[in-house]
């Protein structure tokens, strides 16, 4: 009988041992550092992940927009879950993963949800906010610090009643769209840069438009309209507390259809506002 042959082992085939400790070649494992970092941040939107996880998309003070797993939260022995709900401006931990992060600790600074949620026209004024947000801030991890606080000061302007409903969101929407390249002239002309006053508005040449510039369809709201307008986007709120609501109702449209149109798609849940 011939002798077994032994072969020798393939040292190409075996991971190196520190390998092995990482959780394997090319994958990661339990034992992998783990990246933490803080930030502050607003609640923007929710979905649900599984039977007791939910995707949380928070606009934050530093890292811009942010995806991230809030795990357990919505088991009713959840430490957090609360806490991670539309509006809620919160002090977050989370570790950083390779699609999603993942909260790992939360702490309240704003608890505007619960005043917001309570009244319906606080609710649909606040979610125009949080989708006008969304769609303002686009690619996450871009720093957004200009939007970020705009939004927690208008959601929390908003849970107070610092002022009446509509005027707070017109005023947060025209100034987010300022901040964002798309700041309108309630002055002199947006085409030509006459000085003003002007009586007509053309929401696609960027706001007010002299007599020469103004295009067919132009709309021409009262001078104290274009006042009101001005005041929101300065904040100046003497002026814009005193306005009559004939005034008020007029600016309305025309903020919700500048919005929309340098937006470029109609905001869902717009429609849904009450106008008082």
């Amino acid at each position: 009988m011939l002798p077994r042959r032994r072969h020798p082992i393939s040292t190409q085939s075996t991971p190196p041992l520190d390998a092995c400790c990482r959780g394997g070649v090319g994958g990661a494992g339990d034992n992998d550092p783990v990246s933490l970092y803080r930030d502050e941040a607003i609640v923007l939107r929710t979905h649900k992940l599984g039977e007791a996880d939910r995707i949380v998309t928070l606009l934050t003070r530093t890292h811009g927009k942010v995806r991230a797993v809030g795990k357990g939260v919505r088991r009713t022995s959840s430490r957090f879950g609360s806490r991670l709900e539309p509006f809620m401006h919160v002090d977050l931990q989370l570790s950083t993963g390779r699609n999603l992060d993942i909260v790992t600790q939360a702490e309240t600074l704003g608890p505007y949800g619960r005043a917001v949620c309570e009244d319906y026209t606080l609710y649909t004024a606040g979610t125009v906010m949080l989708e006008t947000a969304d769609r303002l801030v686009e690619a996450e991890r871009e720093p957004a610090v200009q939007q970020y606080w705009l939004l927690v000061g208008a959601v929390r302007a908003l849970s107070t009643r610092e002022h009446a409903v509509g005027l707070i969101l017109d005023s947060y929407l025209l100034r987010a769209l300022a901040i964002a390249g798309w700041a309108p002239s309630f002055t002199d002309c947006a085409r030509c840069g006459e000085p003003g006053p002007h009586h007509a508005f053309a929401i696609a040449s960027g706001g007010a438009v002299c007599s020469r510039c103004r295009p067919p369809g132009a709309a021409s709201p009262a001078p104290e309209t274009f006042a009101l307008l001005a005041s929101l986007l300065a904040g100046d709120w003497s002026v814009a507390d005193a306005s009559a609501e004939r005034h008020r109702g007029e600016g309305n449209g025309l903020v919700a259809a500048y919005s929309q149109f340098h937006l470029e798609r109609q905001l869902r849940s717009l429609p849904m506002v009450e106008r008082v």
